[in-house]
């Protein structure tokens, strides 16, 4: 039976509150009002991107890289892969940045490079957190979920056929 452990997010707002909450497909970053969000990424101490003008990026997980990131153009991911898909949402600046897969073990800080004039919510699958300023976004390797599916409609091969029909478009 294959499992999936689920990202972790952590988020520190403008009223300097900590939460936490899980996520099974995807952390979205979104902007909060008419202004592009600034964000900076970083993986532990190295930048992934310093920064980044868009709608928002999201962390995937290979369950979630199927939905919402497939939707912004983001890689299929295995789920066996053992890897995290980060993808923004309409990027202005860079806008040719396709965004980044990275190992499961990472440890992601997003943070919002201009609060105030570009106010942003964290959402962890369906809970928003608004006003977010820093987002800290790891996997929960001591939680594990199985997955339940049909052996005669194999999900891997599911994923296999998204993965040839994107090839192919």
């Amino acid at each position: 039976m294959d499992s999936i452990s689920p990202l972790e997010m952590t988020d520190k707002n403008n009223k300097h509150q900590t939460r936490k909450y899980l996520a099974i497909n995807e952390v979205s970053i979104l902007r909060q009002s008419r202004q592009a969000a600034t964000l900076s990424i970083n993986n532990g101490s190295k930048s992934i991107i310093k920064r980044l003008v868009s709608d928002g990026v999201l962390v995937s997980t290979p369950a979630g890289s199927t939905a919402y990131n497939l939707s912004v153009h983001g890689p299929i991911l295995s789920l066996n892969s053992k890897k995290l898909s980060i993808s923004p949402i309409s990027p202005f600046r860079p806008r040719r940045w396709k965004g980044k897969i990275i190992s499961d073990k990472s440890k992601i800080l997003i943070k919002n490079l201009n609060p105030r004039k570009r106010p942003i919510s964290a959402v962890a699958d369906n809970i928003e957190v608004r006003n977010a300023k820093k987002i800290n976004i790891k996997t929960n390797k001591k939680i594990k979920f199985n997955l339940m599916y049909d052996k005669s409609k194999s999900l891997q091969k599911k994923i296999k056929i998204e993965q040839l029909r994107k090839e192919t478009s």
